[in-house]
């Protein structure tokens, strides 16, 4: 080999002189011929797979590039190509070591083997065919660090000869993860064609990044791949491949109707040219590499002088400068002497995995990052395997497309090509606008207060939406955190959701498995099986089971209620008494001889002078039944004995109205015939049943059928022949051990009849005589107590059973999950499911201020003894008219004023101030007491008489 080239300071001494005395138009011909042969020539293995068509023309160019420009001082010698057999690795490895052991026993081994395998086992074989000969090799392949299993764990040494630079294909990807990072996106559909390599970036691209992501290559049928990608909820899509492929990936997405804003359309090419879409109003964010400005004069010379191909010409060129340097780094150390004159060269059947091949100080990677050959698309980055690639950049553009013409691009940015690079954005809002906004159809059953109609002419006023309630509420503050629109809708079938005896779902869990909706948001209890079709956040509600719903317990009221205490015949016979007792005193009083009126002489002297006429009878018995007392009494001892009687009798009639009023009124508080779902059971007067298909009959129909079960279980084992004697006397009892109450009862609620709606159910409620006799209803607690909230007429009976929470529910597997999760435990934190219960049930603009039946309890209400205020009133009003009719008698029966009256006496003065009647006019005789008369009087002389 030394004897081709000569002395390398020798041949570069030369090369110095020649290049001194040319130009690169003006060659001397004579010259060259004269040094060709002393120029370094380096012979190649080539190694290429058989789809990676680009490489191959690009390598061609690079022969043609270097036999035309005499100023690379290198000559092309020996070159094996070798095709990669995918399918067949062993046969591949056998071709590989066959071309290898020609070119070493003809004395023209390889000085480099060119490796553009792109990656699987292909690029794994020559990997390690290369690594166990210790063949120097500058390799193209795919992979990042730690990709490439054979060279996973080289040595220092051989790190400096064996040398991978990834592709531009191998990097235009990573930007992909850039834009899920910036955009925080959830979900992402990745397809690429076979101009891209994805097999190791199924685990590793977006890896430690929460975003559900499909990565598949592009299948024939592209728009029944899109459904299905749309079947799990992805939103956001990525192309990476050609110009053409990206065209017909649109063109499926324009016809399945894909570009509203709830899709984001990204594209990614190795091509250079401009973005068609066939589409009728599509907005795509478009990125392709663009050469370094500095290099395009070259590129443009590549392709037409030297048939760079154009097609993925960033990859055409990556591969041209990865030949062109290798070659070029083993010319400068051949010049430099640090290429070894007697490298051994290990045979495929020469080699021995326990003696393996080693080779020192051979650092060709260290050449190859020297090289000052200009680029041809961008400058080339050396660093470590994994790490080195092509420092080229995507350009941002977002391409409007409007009747299928595209519009100009708008340049947004752009992205320098690197493992953790970050998109560099003239304006970071632009982005934005280009991502997916997350809108998820959401099922609901309408159910006060959780969900409820806004009636049309409102819907202006509570910005258009036709919803509202407590879980709309809750859907707002979670909207608020995770980031995502909603489109709303009621289920077809008006249905929470149950499952019938084949297994067939309604309501909204249907809509949920059969995938119309994503969440199905409304008072949803979690049950068993519909979790084994669906999936349930975790509760946002507390624990909720069913009631029962009554007409509320109301006692008949009365403004003269105190008079019913009594009854009829009893008041009319108290009246009798009153008037005959008033008579009785009165008769006994006139006749009795012993009664003031009859014997006024002896009591002259007593302080109290009562005559107990007619209207003083009256009087009396009837004050002598107040407080207040009758009185003076009678003088007489028979008048006494009829008063004395008289007071037994009212004090015994007070003490018995009064205890019975207390106890009239306290009767009717203490009548609550059902209390319980045992008391409703026990008794026939109230007719009962749940909805017809709710939750709750099921809830009574799987009970009467478990108790029917066991049933039948007790009844086989009392009735089992196999058993002895003694224990079918042991079975043998007088009561059956299983309660049937729930199989009664299902029977009851058939022959009541089962209501179909909630608004029927009330009706049959409030038209309930009473609440001992009617129907009740057994509901969802929810609906129970919203009925008693906006209806005074009715109460909720008992304790809740059967209890349950409620939940949001998702389609199995979803990862809105989660991210409900997340959201509801920070509302419960922050105390704002709190506030939505608040709101919609103490604050609810639809609530009745209802009169509580605890309050009656504190004491009689004005509807049951306001009438004792109707008497004062009328008492007050008849004193008013006795005063009138007062004013008038003694009008009309004063004397005229006009008239003259004789002029007193001083007889009549001195009378006048004693208080006695006046005598004008009047014999004294006649005018004087009885008494006085006898004991004579002064005359008007002023004598006594």
């Amino acid at each position: 080999m030394q004897s081709l080239i000569g002395s390398p300071k020798e041949s570069h001494g030369r090369l110095l002189q020649l290049t001194s005395r040319r130009s690169h138009e003006s060659f001397d011909r004579s010259a060259l011929g004269f040094v060709c042969h002393r120029w370094p020539t380096i012979s190649k293995l080539f190694v290429n797979d058989e789809t990676n068509d680009v490489a191959t023309r690009a390598f061609e160019s690079v022969l043609t590039y270097i036999k035309r420009n005499p100023d690379l001082y290198l000559t092309v010698g020996r070159v094996d190509n070798v095709t990669a057999n995918a399918t067949d690795p062993q046969t591949f490895l056998d071709t590989l070591c066959k071309s290898y052991e020609t070119s070493v026993k003809a004395g023209e081994p390889p000085h480099i083997v060119i490796d553009n395998t792109l990656s699987g086992d292909s690029s794994e074989v020559v990997k390690a065919f290369t690594m166990s000969l210790a063949l120097p090799t500058v390799s193209g392949s795919y992979g990042q660090e730690g990709d490439i299993r054979q060279w996973r764990d080289l040595d220092e040494e051989q790190l400096k000869y064996l040398i991978q630079v990834q592709p531009p294909g191998d990097l235009i990807p990573e930007a992909i993860r850039t834009i899920v990072v910036a955009q925080n996106l959830s979900s992402a559909a990745i397809i690429f064609d076979d101009s891209f390599e994805m097999d190791h970036k199924y685990k590793s691209l977006l890896r430690n990044i929460p975003t559900r992501h499909i990565i598949a290559p592009l299948r024939s049928d592209i728009k029944d791949q899109l459904n299905k990608m749309l079947e799990v909820d992805v939103n956001n899509f990525f192309i990476l491949g050609r110009l053409n492929t990206i065209k017909d990936v649109l063109e499926a997405a324009n016809t399945g109707e894909l570009f509203t804003r709830k899709y984001a359309w990204h594209a990614l090419t190795q091509d250079s040219g401009p973005l068609r879409c066939p589409c009728n109003d599509a907005t795509i964010l478009f990125l392709k590499p663009v050469p370094d400005v500095k290099l395009a004069q070259r590129l443009a010379l590549l392709k037409a002088k030297y048939a760079l191909p154009g097609e993925r010409e960033i990859t055409a060129a990556f591969y041209f400068d990865l030949t062109l340097r290798a070659m070029l780094a083993v010319r400068s150390m051949i010049e430099r002497s640090d290429w070894p004159t007697d490298m051994q060269h290990t045979l495929c059947h020469e080699y021995r995995e326990d003696q393996p091949v080693r080779r020192t100080n051979l650092d060709l990677q260290m050449a190859f990052k020297q090289v000052k050959e200009p680029g041809t698309f961008a400058k080339m980055q050396v660093e470590r395997n994994g790490r080195s690639h092509l420092a080229f950049t995507l350009r941002l553009e977002k391409v409007s497309v409007v009747g299928g013409r595209p519009l100009e691009a708008e340049d947004l940015g752009q992205w320098p090509a690197g493992i953790e690079s970050q998109l560099l954005v003239r304006e970071p809002r632009s982005l934005a606008n280009l991502s997916s906004v997350t809108v998820y159809r959401i099922v609901t059953a309408i159910q006060p207060p959780f969900v409820m109609h806004v009636a049309e002419e409102d819907q202006a006023a509570n910005g258009g939406k036709k919803f509202r309630g407590y879980c709309i509420d809750l859907l707002e503050e979670i909207r608020r955190i995770i980031g995502f629109e909603y489109e709303i809708y009621e289920a077809p079938d008006h249905k929470i959701g149950t499952m019938d005896e084949q297994g067939n779902w309604d309501g909204m869990i249907k809509e949920l498995k059969e995938k119309r909706a994503d969440v199905a948001l409304a008072a949803l209890p979690v049950t068993s099986e519909r979790e084994t079709v669906i999936d349930f956040t975790v509760p946002y509600y507390d624990l909720v089971g069913y009631s029962i719903l009554m007409k509320k317990l109301s006692s008949p009221t009365s403004l003269f209620k105190f008079l019913t205490v009594l009854e009829t015949d009893v008041w009319l016979c108290i009246l009798a008494a009153y008037f005959i007792t008033s008579l009785l005193m009165w008769i006994f009083d006139r006749w009795s001889p012993y009664s003031y009126q009859n014997n006024r002489d002896k009591y002259k002297d007593d302080e109290e002078k009562r005559e107990f006429n007619l209207r003083e009878c009256l009087w009396f018995c009837m004050t002598s039944l107040t407080p207040q007392g009758g009185g003076e009494a009678p003088k007489n001892l028979s008048g006494r004995l009829v008063a004395a009687t008289w007071w037994l009798f009212g004090f015994i009639i007070i003490a018995s109205y009064t205890a019975n009023l207390a106890a009239f009124l306290t009767v009717s508080r203490l009548d609550t015939p059902v209390e319980s779902l045992a008391d409703l059971a026990q008794q026939y007067k109230i007719q009962y049943a749940p909805l017809n298909g709710s939750d709750t009959m099921i809830y009574f129909l799987r009970m009467s059928g478990i108790e029917q079960r066991f049933y039948e279980i007790w009844k086989d084992m009392s009735l089992n022949d196999s058993l002895t004697v003694l224990e079918r006397a042991k079975l043998a009892v007088w009561d059956y051990p299983i309660s049937d109450r729930y199989t009664k009862m299902w029977q009851a609620m058939l022959e009541a009849g089962l209501p179909e709606t909630l608004e029927d159910a009330v009706l049959r409620v409030q038209k309930s005589k009473s609440s001992s006799e009617g129907f009740a209803f057994l509901g969802d607690a929810t609906d129970i107590r919203y009925s008693v909230l906006t209806n005074c007429d009715l109460q909720m009976v008992g304790e809740e059973f059967s209890r349950k929470p409620y939940a949001i529910a998702v389609q199995q597997g979803s990862p809105l999950k989660d991210q409900f999760n997340n959201a509801i435990l920070q509302l419960l934190n922050k105390r704002k499911l709190e506030k939505l219960k608040e709101i919609w049930w103490n604050q609810n603009p639809d609530r009745k201020m209802c009169d509580r039946q605890d309050d009656q309890a504190d004491g009689i209400s004005i509807r049951n003894i306001g009438g004792v205020f109707i008497v004062i009133a009328a008492g007050i009003v008849l004193a008013s008219l006795a005063l009138a009719f007062e004013y008038w008698w003694y009008k009309a029966k004063r004397p005229d004023p006009m008239i003259s009256l004789p002029q007193e006496s001083k007889e009549s003065k001195i009378r006048s101030k004693l208080g006695m009647p006046s005598t004008s006019g009047v014999p004294t005789s006649d005018i004087l007491p009885h008494g006085l008369r006898s004991r004579g009087a002064m005359g008007t002389n002023g004598q006594w008489n």
